[in-house]
């Protein structure tokens, strides 16, 4: 019988881990068991019939790590439920690494053309209910926007950094572009 959602949850993530795969717990726990380095120029494929297929970077990784296998074996059996029974090391399968996505750039909220400039933290107070909790937000917001400029298009307080961009609010521009 459960006592608390506390002892559920941990029921459940129990039951998660005990339905795992065995190959998405070697995954998750390769570079902590054959290192960084090793963990770069490997890529674990499959488990087939208790054998793990692994493609190396370079024919020489592929050796020495053939060589190192039982150590390896050692280790990676410790945190499987299955244990395997061997490692295959191969270059064949090593340039179908699938392209990395391209890392899109960092921009900080100060870039952006709707700052404001400055964070407010609109955290919950203890006892706040929802209607509090929104009308403390609104009164934020209007403090915060009365020094604002207007839009020429609608009369709303409106960031300088869209005003600079777009010469309008990011509302109106979007209407302008729609209807365009």
């Amino acid at each position: 019988m459960f006592k608390s959602v506390h002892d559920i949850l941990n029921s459940l993530e129990q039951k998660a881990k005990w339905q795992e795969q065995p190959f998405q717990i070697l995954v998750r726990c390769w570079a902590e068991v054959v290192g960084t380095v090793v963990a770069g120029n490997t890529r674990p494929l499959s488990i087939q019939r208790d054998v793990l297929s692994v493609a190396t970077s370079s024919a020489a990784w592929a050796q020495n790590l053939t060589f190192s296998r039982q150590t390896l074996l050692l280790k990676l059996n410790q945190k499987l439920a299955t244990p395997l029974v061997d490692i295959r090391f191969s270059t064949a399968e090593w340039k179908t690494v699938p392209l990395a996505r391209k890392q899109e750039p960092i921009v900080s909220p100060q870039s952006h053309p709707s700052y404001v400039g400055q964070e407010i933290n609109f955290g919950f107070r203890r006892g706040e209910n929802a209607s509090e909790a929104f009308a403390s937000w609104a009164k934020a917001m209007q403090e915060r926007s009365h020094s604002l400029p207007l839009c020429p298009v609608c009369q709303c307080p409106t960031p300088p950094g869209e005003l600079q961009r777009w010469n309008v609010c990011s509302l109106c521009c979007s209407k302008q572009s729609i209807n365009h």
